[in-house]
């Protein structure tokens, strides 16, 4: 009775197709969070490396740990959103417009994993400027210029 029913009503009342080109609605996707992200990183890299690798004291063993976490943490969560932008967002229709696409998100994805490994302020610098290429990608694709801010 239910299938008799709900045929009836597609056939009078057909519903309109729709279609997307990601799995949510435009404006969900923006590579800032990554960037801010990929930022922090880039702070508290540069803090770990501005302590005295000689100080044993406890306020400096405790800013040390407090910095490595949170630079895990946050490259962690730029990995996380750099790789929903590559698998969610970006089409095979954009590797046309980007043929290095899939390179630049694998260099990047590598590199949050290098800098969760290493304290490098090159490696933190290179993070950055690879979110910025994304950036620029990303809106590329919307056609649309829009500026790479940093807070630093």
């Amino acid at each position: 009775m239910i299938k008799t029913v709900t045929s009836l009503l597609k056939k009078h009342f057909p519903a309109e197709e729709v279609s997307a080109h990601c799995d949510g609605p435009c404006g969900v996707y923006d590579p800032a969070s990554a960037r801010i992200a990929a930022e922090a990183v880039l702070s508290m890299t540069k803090k770990i490396l501005a302590l005295d690798p000689g100080a044993h004291d406890h306020a400096t063993i405790n800013s040390l740990a407090r910095y490595i976490a949170i630079k895990e943490e946050q490259a962690h969560l730029a990995k996380t959103e750099l790789l929903v932008l590559w698998t969610d967002y970006f089409k095979p229709q954009h590797l046309e417009q980007f043929p290095d696409l899939h390179d630049v998100f694998w260099k990047a994805a590598k590199l949050c994993s290098a800098v969760k490994v290493e304290v490098s302020l090159e490696k933190a610098e290179e993070l950055m400027a690879t979110v910025e290429k994304i950036h620029n990608m990303f809106w590329a694709t919307k056609g649309r210029d829009v500026t790479y801010y940093t807070a630093s």
